[in-house]
């Protein structure tokens, strides 16, 4: 078997590199008004599940009697 595949492990490929980006101050802005919309998301959910579920009603269940 002559100029086939070798046996063992083979070496991982290596990533391209990225290219830095550079930002301006508005993606800035974006990105920390991003942030922030997402801190006030968390604290809004932690405090609904707090409360419990919305609507007491609900569908009630038959109690299967005739």
């Amino acid at each position: 078997m002559a100029g086939g595949k070798q046996g063992g492990k083979q070496k991982p490929l290596k990533a391209p590199k990225v290219a830095k980006k550079e930002y301006d101050e508005t993606d800035l802005e974006n990105q920390k008004k991003k942030k922030e919309d997402e801190k006030a998301l968390k604290e809004l959910r932690a405090k609904a599940a707090q409360k419990g579920p919305l609507g007491g009603a609900g569908l009630k269940k038959s109690s299967g009697k005739k």
